[in-house]
This record gives structure tokens, C-alpha cells and sequence, in this order.
């Protein structure tokens, strides 16, 4: 993998949010090193070679030809150990791949829910049915096709269901450390209040201790895990999916202001509206009026 590629720049970063999703082959022979940090995007790799991931504060070697999946919610590490090294990479935002739709979300699917298996081994079969995907987006990626979005998405799914088919058990191979455990609990229990349907009844679990008391652990031990796990504390994951269905509601529904607040868990609008602000740098109606 080129240096480039394991440290996406700030204009490739540019381009991806800007057009929800980037495809790219990945150098033959290609070095690299990428710190161990967050992205904000999730991943899918076909990469054949021997790399060392770190993910989780677990490392994890990878020999041969590899299907790699990345989320926002980990920080990982990629270092190449060998000479050759090459593939392709999808790189997209959730935003992107579910357009409008609140009911699904990537942290519910097998492939890239906190526990999942970072990677699936592929035989020489599979490995060049997938590379003809990977393929097949590259060159759509360079055309000019109105609707090119809705066929990239199809063939992110695509990708996504037949790495589901060639590891059927994928998603019965969680890391079974406590870390890991505590904190796919956690986001399991925050995504199960969402979406929000009804503007007469509002989400109960709001903070750090609901949550803790959920899992019947310590509010103390449930922030500790979460933060060693995914480098985010565990308010500042509350605080990320509120606003962000708040921003979904302001926009797919016809719902005031004082409503949403509610539906939220706030007390009050002005209490929602001054969160609001703080999250994304601009008020809830200003929001709604763009």
C-alpha cells in the first residue's frame, strides 16, 4: 500500500466526503505505515501480502490474500511486512451507502459491528471474483453516468454480501476480550433506541450510568472499556448519535423543533438547541432551513 493510501490526506479526505465514497488500486510493491488512530469512514480492502494490524489493542497478522474491513468506531494500525503488496480499497461514508434511512446503520451489520472479524481469507476462486468487483467500480468510478452513485452503492452491497457468503460464520467470531465484549454491549444499546419514531415518547438512555446500568457493570469500568477500545469516550459516542438523529429528523420529518427536543430525551428546546450548536456549529432551525 503506497504511503498515500495508508495515510489518506487531507484533499483525498476532501474528496471522499464529498462524494460519499473513493476506489482506488493499490500499488504493486507499495510500503507503508499508518498510525494507530481513527478514521472517519469505513473500509473495505482486497489486499494479498503480509501486513501487521493492530486493531483493538490486539495485533493481528495478515498472510496471503485477505478480505480487510475497517470502521469509524476502531482505531487501527496497518504496517506492510512484505515486498509486494497490492490490491484495491473501497472507502465510504455510511451517509453514502444509506441515504435517507434511518433504519439501518453499518454498526448492525455483521461485517462491521465492534467484534466482528477484522479480516476473511480468500482461495485463489474468490479472490478473483472479488477483483473483478473491485474492477468493476474503478471504471464506473471514471464515468459520467447520472445514476453512478446508485451503482456504486450496488456494488458496495455486493461486496458486503459475498463476503458474508464466503464466510458464513463471520459473524460468530467476536474478540472475546473484555474490552471488545463491553463496548459492542454498549453500542449495541445505544443503536436499539433508534430510530426514533414518535415524537410522544422520547429515548430513556441518555447517559454513561443508564447505559453502565444497562450492562449491570460500573459507569467507571463501561467508560474505561469503551475508551481503550475505541478511543472515543462513551458520552461523546451518546453525543454523536443524538445529533446525528437529530439532524436525520430536522430533516426527513415535519416535526418542531420542541418535538425533536423531546423525542431526544432534552428538557426543554433550548437545552437541545444549544447542544445542537455545540455538535455541528449551527442552530436546529438554521439547520433545517438549508
Amino acid at each position: 500500500m503506497t504511503q498515500k493510501e495508508l495515510r489518506p490526506s487531507p484533499a483525498f479526505m476532501a474528496n471522499l466526503k464529498q462524494k460519499g465514497f473513493v476506489i482506488i488500486e493499490i500499488e504493486p510493491n507499495a510500503k507503508g505505515f499508518a498510525d494507530y488512530t481513527r478514521r472517519d469512514f469505513y473500509k473495505i480492502a482486497l489486499v494479498k501480502g503480509k501486513a501487521r494490524v493492530t486493531q483493538a489493542n490486539e495485533n493481528i497478522i495478515l498472510d496471503g490474500t485477505y478480505l480487510r474491513f475497517s470502521t469509524p468506531y476502531l482505531p487501527y494500525s496497518s504496517e506492510v511486512l512484505s515486498d509486494k503488496w497490492e490490491g484495491y480499497a473501497c472507502y465510504f461514508l455510511e451517509e453514502f451507502l444509506y441515504p435517507g434511512h434511518r433504519m439501518k446503520t453499518m454498526q448492525k451489520s455483521p461485517l462491521f459491528r465492534i467484534g466482528a472479524a477484522p479480516a476473511v481469507k480468500l482461495h485463489p476462486g474468490q479472490n478473483q471474483a472479488i477483483a473483478d468487483i473491485f474492477k468493476k467500480m474503478l471504471a464506473e468510478q471514471q464515468q459520467g453516468y447520472a445514476f453512478k452513485d446508485d451503482v456504486i452503492r450496488s456494488y458496495i452491497n455486493l461486496l458486503i454480501h459475498e463476503s458474508l457468503k464466503i464466510d458464513a460464520s463471520l459473524a460468530f467470531k467476536p474478540y472475546q476480550k473484555a474490552p471488545i465484549k463491553i463496548t459492542a454491549g454498549f453500542l449495541d444499546l445505544l443503536e436499539e433506541q433508534y430510530p426514533v419514531v414518535s415524537p410522544l415518547h422520547s429515548i430513556k438512555m441518555l447517559t454513561a450510568k443508564h447505559f453502565a446500568d444497562g450492562l449491570s457493570v460500573h459507569v467507571n469500568y463501561l467508560n474505561r472499556m469503551v475508551k481503550n477500545t475505541t478511543g472515543k469516550t462513551t458520552s461523546e459516542h451518546i453525543a454523536d448519535r443524538i445529533v446525528k438523529e437529530a439532524a436525520a429528523l430536522l430533516t426527513e420529518t415535519d416535526w418542531n423543533i420542541s418535538e425533536i427536543a423531546h423525542a431526544l430525551g432534552f428538557g426543554n428546546s433550548n437545552y437541545f438547541s444549544t447542544f445542537f450548536k455545540k455538535q455541528l456549529g449551527i442552530t436546529p432551525r438554521a439547520f433545517r432551513s438549508k
